[in-house]
């Protein structure tokens, strides 16, 4: 009995340090996730002015760009990462769905705009 005692003692304080590994390891990818996900974008900071194609096409890759982080997300989370709470996973799926309504919203405008211009008599 005196074997066991100790033995799960040992395994106490092993579980205890493992727990304060896995503690810190969340904390360093929480701050390192948060700086790609929460961040704010870089702009461009030149004085040119871009044409509406290319505004277009950076909504579009910014869109995927967030779609591709809340897959990430929720993949690790799938797998079991225990870095990857259901909170972020969630907060990241909704960044997710708004940016895309939004640039659906942008793209419905933007075809009305095209079609009020073609139905216009010359």
């Amino acid at each position: 009995m005196v074997q066991r005692a100790d033995i799960n003692s040992v395994l106490s304080d092993i579980r205890s340090l493992r727990s304060q590994m896995n503690q810190n390891q969340r904390v360093e990818q929480d701050q390192s996730v948060r700086g790609r996900i929460d961040g704010p974008r870089q702009v461009d900071q030149t004085g040119q002015t871009s044409n509406f194609g290319d505004m277009l096409s950076n909504a579009v890759n910014n869109v995927n760009e967030v779609q591709q982080n809340a897959g990430a997300l929720r993949t690790a989370y799938d797998m079991g990462d225990p870095n990857v709470d259901i909170t972020r996973v969630m907060i990241a799926a909704q960044k997710s769905s708004v940016s895309f309504e939004a640039l659906t919203q942008v793209r419905n405008r933007v075809v009305k705009a095209y079609e009020d211009i073609m139905n216009m008599p010359i």
